[in-house]
């Protein structure tokens, strides 16, 4: 028997609602759930964040070595100039990271409360043979 139906990234911050908004625009989610501490969403893909409401967060201070990174999301993309483009829309901004893995590759970004998440190009796989 399954014991966990569902897994949901949860990330603090101080305005849940505000921060919802963006990802959900982001990801053309839905919310599936609402309290006053806590607001959920569903990507088309079955991806599952909620943020919760903590007066008191901080944003991490990626990629500045002072802080250790402790998570972060990335999000596969079709074209990382447009997604760029949606996420400073949506109030996100680009990070710049110092030696990033590839120019054109991937993109450092965080949401309006300073979250840290990748702009990742996808790629097509092909299938296994042999």
């Amino acid at each position: 028997m399954t014991v966990v139906v569902a897994s949901v990234v949860v990330l603090d911050c101080a305005e849940p609602e505000k921060l919802a908004v963006f990802y959900r625009e982001l990801l053309d989610a839905e919310e599936v759930d609402a309290t006053a501490n806590r607001v959920e969403i569903r990507a088309v893909d079955g991806v599952r964040l909620a943020f919760r409401r903590d007066v008191n967060a901080t944003p991490p201070s990626w990629p500045r070595p002072e802080n250790s990174l402790q998570a972060h999301l990335d999000f596969l993309v079709e074209d990382l100039d447009e997604a760029e483009r949606k996420v400073v829309a949506l109030g996100g901004r680009p990070l710049e990271a110092k030696d990033a893995a590839g120019p054109y590759e991937e993109r450092g970004c965080c949401d309006p409360a300073g979250h840290s998440f990748t702009l990742r190009l996808r790629r097509d796989t092909a299938p296994k043979q042999g």
